[in-house]
């Protein structure tokens, strides 16, 4: 997607991929700008009232009792942004401030927030020159908003605070404006608050771990079923029959079929379906579709809320489309918050159970017939034992990481702002838990892989000989022992972009 249209109508989970992370460029529905324009007379008329307005003509949070004069109410957004504007830590990624102001954008259009449309046109400005805030790690709560890091965008929008242009360089505001002939906005009556008060960072965060999630869960499958074949394992326990009509769960049928689905073919798991003593394979190999399914399902549930939170249009107070301006609460991430955490449990478990799988590939105890590590000399070379290692540090963070987010509320705003949702946090430790993910089945793949060869002269089924063929381009075979981190970050590549899924669907067709 190179363009999309910006309306009162919303935006898709899509669009925001498209702004975020493929520099999608965005232009504005006139009736929109026409609509933004006659709400904001609802504001004006607040503002040149007698009787106190949240916002409007008022200070904020445990300061909203103070009456604010009109002479100084252009100070009190200024005042209001840059004070807020308060985060420490690393920067955050671009994407991820690209999702936060498309999002905020996204409600600036709905109508509901009263701001003129000079606001949202300099915004969108800004997301199609490139221009990128500086956002940092900590400063949001999850309530009230994403409060630090929307206040250091509306900064920028000010032609104040910190940016990056297109190159990636940070230069100084004005110098990036007058480059993309950009005029910074001089914010009016409650336009300092629309901007800051909404869920869009947690948001934005979880649309993309959706995204990413839902490409490595299927991912997950495929590794799943190469270290079936690599262990020797069954077919069988991946049948139809025992999913869907058995233990109705939508995911673990789909998960189950991706797996029957890749080892279909093979002639390691036919060559020992007569003769073979074992009744029954391990829990991380015969159990792989009912914990992977079970994160499809939950990630359908996170792809509801963030449906619902994408029709939403966040601020504290709005504007009703009969005019009234009124207070609320619908800035408290809870709902973000919750799945957030929910997802992060997720990705730690089925870390946790691609591990298993791999270790128990390394093990000749376990392994039935495989050499120690998988090592072409063991004693002398020590194969892949310490990417087991790696594996096993990564799926330790990602259980520290598990740890909810949503429970731990601290008040702010001298007790103002008695519980927050701490939405933010679990947003970024969410992202941090997909990447391990993503780090964890690259082993995973790397150990199945290097298994099956050794399985030699059978042969796999189409499916992970297609996978095979792609990774073998970048990662060698078996052999001696070799630096090993750059063909376990050649395999993590792969993964994120896409390879090894579209290598499997060449062959087998496509998967849920």
């Amino acid at each position: 997607m190179n363009s999309l249209t910006l309306s009162s109508v919303g935006v898709t989970a899509e669009d925001v991929l498209a702004v975020a992370r493929h520099g999608a460029r965005i232009s504005i529905d006139p009736d929109t700008l026409a609509d933004l324009a006659s709400v904001r007379s609802a504001v004006e008329k607040l503002a040149s009232s007698d009787i106190p307005a949240y916002g409007i003509s008022t200070g904020f949070g445990a300061l909203a009792t103070r009456h604010i004069p009109p002479r100084q109410r252009t100070q009190l957004q200024k005042s209001l942004i840059r004070s807020h504007a308060a985060g420490m830590g690393p920067a955050v990624e671009p994407e991820v401030v690209r999702a936060l102001m498309f999002l905020r954008a996204k409600t600036l259009a709905s109508g509901r927030t009263g701001v003129r449309p000079v606001v949202l046109e300099t915004m969108v400005q800004v997301l199609n020159a490139g221009i990128t805030p500086v956002v940092r790690e900590f400063g949001s709560l999850g309530c009230s908003g994403d409060l630090a890091p929307l206040s250091s965008c509306a900064l920028v929008l000010m032609g104040e605070g910190e940016a990056t242009g297109p190159d990636g360089v940070l230069r100084p505001v004005p110098e990036l404006f007058a480059a993309a002939g950009i005029e910074p906005v001089l914010l009016a009556e409650k336009e300092g608050l629309a901007l800051i008060n909404g869920t869009d960072g947690m948001l934005g965060m979880l649309i993309m771990a959706i995204a990413d999630l839902r490409e490595l869960l299927t991912t997950a499958d495929i590794t799943a079923a190469m270290s079936v074949e690599g262990l020797l394992g069954t077919d069988q326990v991946f049948l139809p029959e025992l999913h869907a009509a058995l233990r109705p769960h939508p995911g673990q049928a789909a998960s189950a079929a991706n797996m029957l689905r890749v080892l279909s073919g093979s002639a390691i798991v036919a060559s020992h379906r007569e003769g073979d003593s074992r009744v029954q394979d391990a829990y991380s190999l015969r159990c792989a579709p009912q914990v992977t399914g079970a994160a499809r399902d939950t990630l359908q549930h996170a792809e509801l809320v963030a449906g619902r939170e994408l029709a939403a249009a966040i601020d504290n107070p709005v504007v009703l489309p009969d005019g009234r301006v009124s207070s609320n609460g619908n800035f408290h991430g809870a709902p973000v918050a919750y799945v957030l955490d929910f997802l992060a449990i997720v990705a730690a478990d089925v870390a946790s159970m691609a591990e298993r799988r791999t270790d128990r590939m390394l093990d000749p105890a376990r392994s039935h017939g495989l050499p120690a590590f998988l090592a072409n000399d063991p004693g002398v070379d020590s194969g892949l034992m310490i990417a087991q290692y790696t594996q096993a540090g990564l799926v330790s963070d990602s259980k520290r990481l598990a740890v909810p987010a949503s429970v731990d509320s601290i008040p702010s705003s001298a007790m103002q702002e008695d519980h927050v949702s701490m939405g933010w946090h679990a947003a970024r430790k969410l992202r941090r838990s997909v990447d391990n993910l993503r780090r964890v089945l690259a082993v995973e793949l790397v150990t199945a892989a290097r298994a099956i060869d050794l399985r030699a002269p059978l042969q796999p089924g189409p499916g992970a000989a297609a996978v095979l063929a792609v990774l073998r381009e970048r990662v060698p075979g078996p052999g001696p022992d070799r630096y090993l981190s750059p063909d376990l970050e050649a395999a993590n590549d792969l993964l994120a972009g896409g390879s090894i899924r579209r290598a499997a669907e060449a062959a087998v067709g496509a998967l849920a």
